[in-house]
């Protein structure tokens, strides 16, 4: 398989963000993404198309640190503003509707409809997508594995989706439940060179599944075509900050992984049941933390101690654990303002500048 592992400058970090549109009265989804699009001022390749017409990714060039890669994101918010249109950065739709989904009419998302089919149907969902460049393939794996080491901790500090079909669903991210239905989700097997990676798509295709590699939708994979490893499936953050938190934080963990490759690789079950805790329970769940099962705002501080002052931009981490995390406050607004006080409060924190 071709691959740009190394072609570029190691450890630039890309962020691409999937943001729902939304009536600017009622605060339902407008699936409008055709003509936000189009009255966009950016590039083509900083602004488009997701599977959903009420929603748009926004993305940001390579670039050096989070915090600059978090810059054309907010850059990205704004100019779907500017274009006449009210951006909702959460990961469901806390109010909307079972089965209010247009899709966008390409032949990729024909293609996920035809193999989806209800699946796709039931409500947009967003996401925080966090890319690294590594300099070789098997470095990328290396990387790879030491997210994958983490998927349970990010997925504690990053769930903010509480709320589903106008109801609290009792996890910390609804929208991770909801993708978890889509086949191929989850956490990546373990692997320990890039031979091995080709082998386990070579065994994927062998059993009816994709041949297109970026149809393979762990949480964290592999964008051979870019060059980059990928964070995948994170609730979009509604605050810009808790959004660079989490990129430095993935910053970090993938440089880490380069350089010292994990010598132990955790075992796929261990690592699916601490994730579901990590869904089920935010920050506080109990889950796989370097062997041991340990609560995961102890498990956070004690990696944020072993980071202090590589980023700034983790101090968007410090943020969400001293704030609680996005379900108790998401959950704190709905029991005094109830859902209209909710989406007015998500609005207005997604439009916050940086």
């Amino acid at each position: 398989m071709n691959h740009r592992f190394g072609d570029g400058e190691p450890f630039t970090i890309g962020i691409e963000e999937e943001l729902l549109l939304v009536d600017g009265e009622t605060f339902q989804l407008d699936h409008s993404a055709d003509r936000v699009i189009d009255a966009m001022d950016l590039p083509f390749e900083r602004g488009g198309h997701e599977a959903f017409l009420a929603e748009v990714e926004v993305r940001s060039e390579p670039r050096r640190t989070a915090a600059e890669a978090t810059a054309d994101i907010a850059e990205g918010r704004a100019a779907i503003r500017a274009a006449g249109a009210v951006p909702l950065a959460v990961g469901l739709h806390p109010d909307a509707a079972f089965g209010d989904v247009q899709l966008v009419d390409t032949e990729r998302y024909r293609r996920v409809e035809g193999e989806m089919r209800g699946l796709i149907k039931r409500t947009p969902e967003c996401a925080l997508h966090v890319h690294v460049a590594v300099p070789s393939a098997d470095a990328a794996v290396h990387a790879l594995m030491g997210l994958r080491e983490a998927l349970p901790l990010i997925g504690a500090l990053g769930a903010a989706s509480p709320f589903w079909f106008g109801m609290d669903s009792g996890l910390a991210s609804a929208r991770s439940a909801v993708i978890r239905a889509y086949p191929g989700r989850g956490v990546p097997p373990p692997l320990r060179s890039w031979d091995e990676y080709v082998e386990t798509l070579e065994g994927i295709a062998l059993g009816g599944g994709p041949s297109d590699h970026t149809m393979v939708w762990w949480d964290a994979r592999l964008q051979p075509r870019l060059g980059t490893v990928e964070l995948r499936e994170l609730d979009v953050q509604t605050g810009l900050e808790q959004a660079a938190g989490m990129a430095a934080l993935v910053h970090a963990l993938v440089r880490r992984a380069v350089e010292a490759p994990p010598e132990k690789l955790a075992p796929a079950q261990a690592l699916h049941w601490s994730s579901f805790r990590a869904v089920r329970d935010g920050l506080d769940a109990e889950l796989l933390f370097e062997g041991a099962l340990r609560p995961a705002r102890e498990a956070a501080r004690e990696l944020l101690d072993e980071l202090r002052g590589e980023d700034d931009a983790l101090d968007g981490v410090e943020r969400i654990l001293s704030e609680g995390g996005a379900p108790a406050q998401q959950r704190d607004t709905f029991a005094h303002a109830g859902m209209p006080g909710l989406l007015q409060a998500l609005v207005d924190q997604t439009a916050k500048p940086l």
